[in-house]
């Protein structure tokens, strides 16, 4: 079975697309991101929500601006608590999601 992971940061520019091409093509994860502002490249949604098996988000107020849309997924949310202040890709942003992401994959 497919596991479908979900990133959400703020404007879906840096973090949310760094840790989605991490995942990306691994063995049985579909890996999608998203972001919470208007203008975000993605924006989340329902839709999105309802399609993750799993939600990472990158810090607390996302996790609130996700639950606002659908209270429910509580369950599915984990907070890595990564601020803004990486750009897309960053070495130090990479070496912090594979850390943090080990807990819940292999082989990353």
């Amino acid at each position: 079975m497919v596991k479908k992971v979900l990133f959400v940061c703020s404007g879906n520019v840096d973090r949310s697309p760094t840790a989605e091409s991490l995942l990306k093509g691994k063995e049985g994860l579909e890996v999608k991101s998203a972001g919470t502002l208007i203008g975000a490249k993605t924006i989340v949604s329902k839709n999105l929500i309802n399609w993750a098996d799993m939600i990472f988000v990158m810090e607390e107020h996302h996790k609130e601006a996700v639950e606002k849309i659908d209270p429910n997924v509580r369950k599915k949310i984990i907070v890595l608590d990564i601020e803004d202040t990486y750009l897309r890709n960053d070495p130090k942003l990479t070496k912090i999601l594979k850390e943090k992401l080990s807990k819940y994959f292999d082989d990353i």
